[in-house]
């Protein structure tokens, strides 16, 4: 992968996946159907870009999307040129989040922030809270409803990913103890809910193919 030099002190990363029906948000798949499930899934990533776009381009903030699912040519006609493209490494979430992380320290970052697909509700005002608070703090979370979390910055590389209970709602406690571990200031942002069931989409998005009469 040639990227090239990067100059930006700031980085936000996507972390997301090319939505290939049947291999993307299959806990949706019973409601929507594989092609409505990756519909969704296409949508997310789209409305998340479109709230980082608005953020970082005047803040000259570089933007990465991190993605698994097919190919980089395939995601460049998607989601077009103006972002780093990268491939997330192999391995569980925390290895391949780890890596992303540690990737742009190395190229020069003195601010990572990481942010999932899944949480509509997003604005560029938590993004703003986000990069303000590794000013004074070295990790920045934002929880989400279901014990994880949504967006996790940092403003020097350390492993927080190592022993986590990963898709379990112990995953936002067992980083903040790792966190208290390390002796790390964190700065927790407000709540969000991520949609990952029938449920979550009812109550972030409910007008979203009437899923709220299935």
């Amino acid at each position: 992968m040639n990227r090239g030099q990067t100059t930006s002190r700031d980085r936000l990363v996507i972390f997301g996946r090319y939505p290939v029906p049947g291999r993307t948000k299959t806990r949706l798949i019973p409601a929507l159907g594989p092609a409505g499930a990756a519909d969704l899934q296409r949508w997310l990533t789209e409305n998340i870009l479109e709230t980082v776009r608005r953020f970082a381009r005047p803040r000259k903030i570089e933007v990465e999307i991190c993605f698994e699912g097919d190919s980089k040519q395939k995601m460049r006609q998607w989601l077009g040129s103006g972002e780093i493209l990268s491939r997330q490494v192999p391995g569980n979430l925390g290895e391949r989040m780890q890596a992303a992380l540690l990737d742009a320290f190395q190229r020069g970052a003195d601010r990572v922030v990481l942010l999932g697909t899944d949480i509509p509700q997003i604005r560029t005002d938590h993004l703003e809270q986000a990069f303000n608070a590794l000013a004074e703090n070295d990790l920045v979370i934002g929880p989400s409803t279901d014990g994880g979390y949504w967006l996790i910055g940092l403003n020097h590389p350390v492993d927080l990913f190592e022993g986590i209970k990963w898709s379990t709602d112990a995953v936002f406690g067992q980083t903040l103890a790792l966190a208290k571990e390390h002796g790390l200031r964190v700065k927790t942002l407000s709540p969000l809910r991520d949609i990952d069931t029938a449920e979550d989409l009812k109550q972030v998005l409910p007008g979203w193919k009437d899923i709220n009469n299935v």
